[in-house]
């Protein structure tokens, strides 16, 4: 876990009330500033804080890059770190010596990506491919195909189970989890996609990580959108309640954040919840997660 050292300006004399304004180093104060200020501005360093190292795997999908750029942004609360599966994905994402290139099917390549991490965000995940030929203009529906190796079994369940058994002997604090709404339907139209059950194999990777004794939380997401994220109500719920509703899709952005999110609060651990969201310009734009996850009882 790597520190981050913050000071704190005190305004004097009048220490009732006085405000506080963390800042990092190195902070100066302009000159000019200080000839016009009737007040002392007093620095007081405060005690180092210690960062939390997160790994976000699946950083070069179009979830996982948005979760990864996020954790870099917050400087004074993370260290970032990004696994890819190919070089050209790194690259993608920038290319910086914090992201990892393994295979999540190869137990042992993904162990130095993994090692001396605080958390570790999952965002993998299989990915159909449409067979070509489809024409659309002929009416009917497009068919799906997996690329042999990249079957939902050897991915969302072979492959999730890797890093969940690494992060455990890693001593990894905490595990976010994204998968999909829909997992209590066996007969759910995802399982069909190239014949690949992938909420089937996803619902497997959810329970072994419930019972792996880390610190958890499961995000069962909804449809997912390319839609700009902070903009709309965040909706919580269990077993595919919200698929019954109108509120069935969420931003990737949204998603995003709710998994940085659930590492800062204590309410998010141990559980597994549904999410999508509320159309943009209808309710409230989510701000309080500690409240979202609250909503929510603390099982799997």
């Amino acid at each position: 876990m790597e520190m981050a050292t913050r000071v704190t300006l005190i305004s004097s004399p009048s220490l009732n009330g006085y405000k506080r304004s963390p800042i990092s180093l190195p902070f100066f104060l302009p000159f000019h500033q200080r000839k016009r200020s009737s007040r002392t501005l007093t620095v007081v360093a405060m005690a180092d804080v210690p960062l939390s190292t997160v790994l976000v795997t699946g950083a070069g999908g179009r979830t996982g890059q948005i979760a990864y750029k996020k954790l870099k942004e917050r400087t004074d609360q993370f260290v970032a770190r990004g696994l890819v599966r190919t070089p050209e994905s790194k690259e993608k994402i920038g290319g910086a010596d914090d992201v990892f290139v393994a295979d999540i099917r190869d137990a042992e390549s993904i162990i130095p990506a993994i090692q001396g991490i605080d958390a570790l965000i999952i965002l993998t995940s299989a990915v159909p491919k449409m067979k070509p030929g489809f024409d659309p203009s002929k009416g009917g529906r497009p068919e799906f195909y997996f690329e042999e190796g990249a079957y939902p079994e050897q991915v969302d369940w072979i492959g999730q189970k890797n890093q969940i058994d690494a992060a455990k002997a890693a001593g990894v604090k905490q595990i976010v989890l994204v998968g999909s709404m829909g997992g209590t339907d066996l007969n759910h139209p995802l399982n069909s996609l190239g014949n690949g059950n992938i909420l089937v194999w996803k619902r497997k990777a959810e329970q072994y990580l419930a019972d792996s004794g880390i610190p958890y939380t499961i995000i069962r997401a909804g449809g997912l959108q390319d839609k700009e994220g902070g903009l709309r109500e965040l909706l919580v719920g269990k077993d595919d309640e919200l698929l019954q509703t109108e509120t069935r899709t969420i931003s990737r952005a949204d998603v995003a954040e709710a998994c940085i999110q659930a590492l800062q609060i204590e309410e998010a651990k141990f559980k597994a919840l549904d999410l999508a969201s509320k159309p943009e310009g209808v309710g409230t734009p989510t701000k309080d997660f500690k409240g979202l996850f609250s909503q929510v009882s603390a099982c799997f």
